[in-house]
């Protein structure tokens, strides 16, 4: 099948031989992805993010050597802005949280529906996040019991405040939920000019270079609830 010059170029790593072919048999039958390069272990994963382009990258957690999720922080040290969407064969709360830690855009657990691994890829290459429903509820879980306790206190700037406004807040939460632009505007009634305007600012006062961080930091400050 002829690769369209705008198609989604992933990396795969997968130790299993089997499992990977499968899923590049499968991907490569969908318009617009394009397996660009495999690799079974992190260490070459690491390696080829460094000589070659890629949009995805598509991570076992359990990888010989290094680990997926080591090397999921590694490639995101180097590459901060690559989306790396985690492959594994259960969804923990102890996991999940090491996946917000290295900064993966989301998982899929493994037997998964094509359609809907085709979904994730596509969303984390969009700029959007990919938890699941388990992953969700942990996150809302996290921001209730940090509301409740106050044990974890939102950004503050120098003068000890909240530097967003509640706007801001709001706009930064459904930003964490992985919705466009467009979609945070219908939801709340605004321009999608003015959702532009307050997502720079939200940058801006964070410090981040873009929304994908400001997601990152929004999950792990625990700067907004679902």
């Amino acid at each position: 099948m002829a690769i369209s010059p705008t198609s989604i170029r992933i990396l795969l790593v997968e130790d299993d031989e089997l499992f990977r072919l499968g899923l590049v048999t499968r991907l490569s039958q969908e318009p617009g992805l394009d397996v660009a390069g495999e690799a079974e272990d992190g260490e070459t994963a690491i390696a080829y993010v460094n000589q070659q382009l890629f949009d995805v990258v598509i991570l076992d957690v359990g990888l010989p050597g290094i680990g997926g999720i080591e090397a999921c922080h590694q490639i995101k040290k180097i590459h901060p802005q690559l989306p790396v969407l985690i492959l594994t064969s259960h969804s923990q709360p102890a996991l999940i949280n090491r996946l917000i830690e290295a900064q993966a855009q989301g998982y899929c657990v493994k037997g998964v529906a094509a359609e809907t691994l085709v979904l994730a890829i596509r969303s984390v290459a969009a700029g959007a996040f990919w938890w699941d429903a388990i992953a969700s509820q942990e996150i809302q879980t996290a921001f209730q019991h940090s509301s409740s306790t106050g044990a974890v206190l939102p950004l503050a700037d120098a003068d000890g405040e909240n530097p967003l406004t509640k706007r801001e807040l709001e706009i930064l939460s459904l930003v964490a939920r992985g919705k466009s632009n467009q979609e945070i505007a219908d939801e709340l009634y605004i321009a999608p000019g003015t959702v532009r305007v307050h997502v720079h600012t939200i940058l801006r006062k964070l410090e981040v270079r873009d929304r994908t961080q400001a997601a990152l930091l929004a999950i792990e400050k625990r700067l907004v609830s679902f």
